[in-house]
């Protein structure tokens, strides 16, 4: 069984893609749509977090991220953060991400060691995106007292720049999990499932 403790390189792939998506964020956002919401990067941090550290560890940077904006580190979009903003109209976005980076992660980890691009391209898409719109869009109806449909239309605004930055995720991650294999660390069932099956082999053999 895999252990769940944390390691040194863990807490060094944590502090590093929170601070890639801090830095992400900070460039400047362009407010848009009706709600003026705001387009940033930040998105693309919590994407490559999740489909290059796994579920685990691109979980946990993202909640670091949120965290020290949640604190006061100006860290958040337009160099906002506070508890005001976490749970203001925008914060479920925020929420959104934690659970984009969880749901990546164990996408990408089920389509590793290969990780082939279309496949890869297609889920981090579907589950990258809806995840942060399903806990961002109903969130923002409700802050601001306006009709899910308008909130839902809006993002559409959204949809081209979210493509690219899923584009450029999957391309990112299949170039760094062929250089770097074992970034994320293999299911458990699949380990243990091979070791039944090296188990039985050697009992025929026997």
């Amino acid at each position: 069984m895999a252990s769940a403790r944390i390691t040194a390189r863990d807490i060094a792939q944590i502090a590093v893609f929170a601070a890639l998506i801090a830095a992400l964020t900070l460039p400047g956002s362009i407010p848009t749509g009706a709600l003026g919401l705001p387009i940033t990067l930040q998105t693309l941090g919590v994407l490559l977090a999740g489909a290059i550290i796994g579920p685990r560890n691109g979980t946990l940077a993202v909640v670091v991220y949120v965290a020290l904006g949640a604190i006061g580190l100006p860290i958040y979009a337009g160099g906002t953060g506070g508890l005001g903003v976490l749970f203001g109209p925008t914060g479920g976005f925020l929420f959104g991400f934690i659970l984009c980076a969880f749901v990546v992660g164990w996408l990408t980890a089920r389509l590793l060691p290969s990780y082939p691009f279309w496949p890869a391209l297609a889920l981090t898409a579907v589950g990258g995106i809806l995840s942060v719109y399903v806990i961002g869009v109903p969130w923002l109806s409700v802050t601001t007292n306006t009709p899910i449909g308008a909130v839902a239309a809006s993002m559409v605004a959204f949809l081209p720049g979210d493509i690219i930055k899923v584009l450029v995720t999957v391309s990112v991650a299949k170039a760094v999990h062929r250089a770097w294999p074992g970034l994320i660390t293999p299911r458990p069932w699949r380990r243990s499932r091979g070791a039944a099956a090296g188990s039985s082999t050697a009992a025929v053999d026997a």
